[in-house]
């Protein structure tokens, strides 16, 4: 190299050339880049910037109203002051704006930690989106965060509508309540959308059980939204004039109303005249199996369950012996007692072996083999036919029926009432209750079936169970001629301005076989239980409307020599006290069953609450009348014809194989004496029987103690707890142990065991974890005693 010659060495050439270059390229691939930036994707980042000035702010739609079938509100909205933030405004959220929440809101360390992930998880456009963290602020605790509100950024407190229960406690299991959607729900209810704006999010609410979960689609309306201008702290900016500024919009699309069968005057009404602890009232529309009333008791609030219940008062619930959870009406089955005669009776009468004149004889007791069951009357009836039997409820009679005709027949007529099998209520779960026949204690009891187990059975005993529920639906059959209808709960879905979107009508499931002379029978039969001397529930009967029904007492505990006084017994082992009715008897409008658990006799403890609430129905019917005009009927849905759904037909009965139409010679225990009652004549329907002998006596069935039958389980994701149960074993009497009641979750998920701690308020002191039933003597599948009528 030399020196002024002003020439680069050839050695730093390359290196020079290489750099110019690799700058010349840098600066092509930065223009080509801005002009993609700035030219190619110009719209889609200019969107975006646009974006950073607005908050996204959801406007919730109104949640569609619950009325009863004369319009009163059963389920509303509350005002609710709510807590949300804002992921992408939270400064320094985990380490200042949480702990300031947690120390003013009292959060525990899980609380915290929900809250912190639940702001983490939120990604994408999601991080502009409130997050709710808190609902159901109390007065104080919304000051605090107010006056405090400049030192959480992205921390606001809206107004948010919250489900309001009116009545609380009252028709909970039918309602529902409401609580968090999880992130499964989400999954399933925003299925695979992308969008910006899913229909559900994080903090949602969304329907449990009843009518809530039912009608989730119909209640629930759409969501709108706002964007409001913010600055870069998130704070939303206002005009000169102090209004908020926001670009577009979209308003909410308020839900539907749904409009029920239920009255809520009857309904109150119910609820007074229920004397018992635990139990069920159902009240139908015997002409279209609409509900006009339905007490499942004991019962929750619903206002305590939406939201965010406490673990602790799950945790309570869960463990009440009493399971309050549980929807008795529907979701819980047991003995049905001497009610279910009348199924019996039929069957009876359908088979050609019994006629309404068959006499038999009671004299305390019926003998089959070498055991002998006591009547509820140790004296016994005298000669009883179809009528005075069911009038005073004779035990040996059915036992008769029982022997002749074998337990099949039974068993056709009560599942072709609707036994057996679940009324599909549809707005709550229910189990489909145990309708006995040969092939079930074939298949489950040990040693299979014994003609015993039939005698059980006639009486509403043994391995049958029923719901209350069920027990309505068949004695609406039985009083409007055999038309069994599906029990429904929700007349008509409305829009928010009142205008009838739809209506349901009744649905006729089946007509079942019957007479005019067996309907006229039982119709008859039943109006002298309320209505005529040695009727079991005379106590009951009205001044001035007909009343026809049946009382039963079903025992859960073998008795033992001495009958002991309902006070005296441990509340566990009391009997259940039922009652089944229908009025006015000549042309049935209502029908009302009760089951008051472990509540002691039916005729005292429960015909009383269904005479209540059939005077109550007149009342407000003639009320309505006078206020409305003659013949005002509140809007329901209209009678449903007398056509069959296209459900298989189940065989009514099958003749026994006795080979003579009458009832074949009787053993020596039923030998003829006494007088019996004149039959019933043809088209004196709800006409006051004949006259008996003083002799004859009154009483009512006797149900013999036997183990419930195996636990049903709820349909899947009904999540309705069931009741413990067991089976006889005929060749030795004892009773198989029963598993535990399968709990329901709160939130419609079934629960696991529960534990019996002590019970709550209501409950006697003597009240303790049910016990099991005690077992029969060696070799008798029943218990050796009956209970009451």
């Amino acid at each position: 190299m030399k020196l002024g010659t002003g020439r680069e060495p050839k050695e730093l050439r390359p290196r020079i050339i290489g750099l110019g270059v690799a700058f010349v390229l840098g600066l092509l691939v930065l223009a080509v880049n801005l002009y993609r930036l700035m030219v190619v994707r110009f719209e889609e980042f200019h969107a975006l910037s646009i974006d950073n000035q607005f908050k996204d702010v959801r406007v919730r739609a109104p949640r569609g109203l619950v009325r009863d079938r004369r319009g009163e509100v059963l389920a509303d909205a509350r005002p609710s002051l709510d807590v949300f933030i804002t992921p992408a405004f939270c400064q320094r959220c985990a380490d200042e704006v949480i702990p300031k929440l947690q120390t003013i809101l009292g959060w525990d360390e899980e609380q915290r930690r929900k809250v912190t992930q639940q702001l983490r998880d939120a990604h994408g456009p999601k991080r502009y989106q409130p997050q709710l963290v808190q609902i159901d602020l109390k007065r104080e605790e919304f000051d605090v965060l107010l006056a405090h509100q400049y030192l959480l950024p992205g921390v606001e407190l809206e107004p948010v509508p919250h489900r309001n229960y009116r009545a609380g406690a009252t028709l909970a299991h039918v309602l529902g309540y409401m609580n968090e959607v999880t992130q499964e729900e989400l999954t399933r209810l925003n299925g695979d959308s992308q969008a910006e704006r899913p229909p559900y999010a994080m903090g949602d609410y969304i329907g449990r059980r009843g009518v809530e979960r039912s009608f989730e689609d119909v209640l629930r309306g759409n969501d709108g939204w706002v964007k409001q201008v913010v600055n870069a702290r998130g704070e939303v900016m206002r005009d000169a004039a102090g209004n908020v500024l926001q670009g577009d919009e979209q308003p909410p699309k308020a839900g539907k109303n749904v409009i029920l069968s239920i009255d809520a005057r009857l309904q109150a009404e119910a609820e007074r005249a229920f004397p018992g602890t635990a139990g069920a009232v159902v009240a139908l529309e015997t002409k279209t199996g609409f509900v006009l009333a339905m007490v499942s008791r004991p019962s929750f609030d619903p206002n305590e369950m939406t939201g965010r219940v406490s673990p602790q008062r799950l945790a309570q619930l869960n463990k009440d012996p009493l399971q309050p959870m549980v929807f008795r009406a529907g979701a819980e089955h047991y003995h049905p007692g001497s009610t279910f005669k009348v199924v019996s009776l039929l069957a009876a009468l359908q088979s050609g072996a019994f006629t309404p004149q068959t006499p038999v004889t009671c004299n305390g007791g019926y003998t089959l083999g070498s055991r002998r069951w006591r009547c509820h009357k140790e004296s016994g009836h005298g000669v009883v036919q179809a009528q005075r039997a069911l009038q005073v409820s004779c035990d040996t009679y059915f036992w008769r029926v029982a022997d002749v005709l074998g337990i099949d027949p039974i068993a056709n007529v009560g599942k072709a009432l609707g036994l057996g099998s679940i009324t599909n209520l549809a707005v709550v779960g229910e189990v489909p209750g145990v309708m006995p026949d040969t092939a079930y204690h074939d298949r489950v009891t040990p040693g299979g079936y014994q003609k015993g187990m039939a005698l059980n059975t006639a009486i509403g005993q043994g391995d049958v169970n029923v719901t209350p529920l069920q027990l309505a639906v068949v004695y609406s059959a039985i009083a409007n001629g055999g038309a069994v209808y599906q029990p429904q709960v929700v007349s008509r879905v409305e829009t928010p301005e009142g205008k009838v979107l739809e209506t349901f009508g009744p649905k006729l499931v089946r007509q079942v076989e019957m007479t005019a002379e067996q309907h006229q029978l039982l119709v008859s039969a039943l109006v002298s239980v309320v209505n005529e001397p040695g009727g079991t529930a005379t106590r009951s009967r009205l001044k001035d409307v007909v009343m026809a029904g049946k009382t039963g007492t079903a025992q859960v505990a073998r008795l033992g020599a001495v009958r002991l006084k309902t006070q005296q017994m441990d509340y566990w082992e009391r009997d259940h006290a039922w009652f089944a009715a229908f009025a006015p008897a000549e042309d049935p409008e209502i029908t009302v069953v009760v089951l008051n658990e472990h509540g002691g006799h039916g005729g005292s403890d429960a015909a009383p609450t269904a005479a209540a609430v059939v005077k109550k129905y007149f009342e407000l019917k003639q009320a309505d009348g006078v206020a409305f005009g003659p013949g005002y009927v509140p809007p329901s849905a209209p009678e449903a014809p007398r056509v069959p759904a296209p459900v298989p037909d189940l065989p009514l009965h099958e003749s026994p194989e006795t080979g003579v139409a009458s009832v074949p010679a009787a053993p020596p225990v039923v030998a003829a004496s006494g007088t019996a009652t004149d039959p019933v004549q043809p088209g004196n329907v709800g006409a006051a029987p004949v006259k008996v002998p003083p002799s004859a006596g009154a009483g009512g069935g006797a149900p013999a103690a036997a183990a419930p039958a195996p636990v049903q389980a709820p349909p899947p994701g009904i999540g309705e707890g069931a009741p413990a149960g067991g089976t006889a074993a005929p060749s030795q009497g004892a009773l198989m142990p029963a598993p535990a009641p399968v709990k329901a979750a709160p939130d419609g998920s079934p629960g696991g065991q529960a534990s019996a701690p002590e019970a709550p308020p209501g409950v006697p002191p003597a009240a303790a974890p049910r016990p099991a039933v005690a077992p029969g003597p060696a070799g008798d599948p029943r218990p050796a005693e009956a209970g009451g009528p």
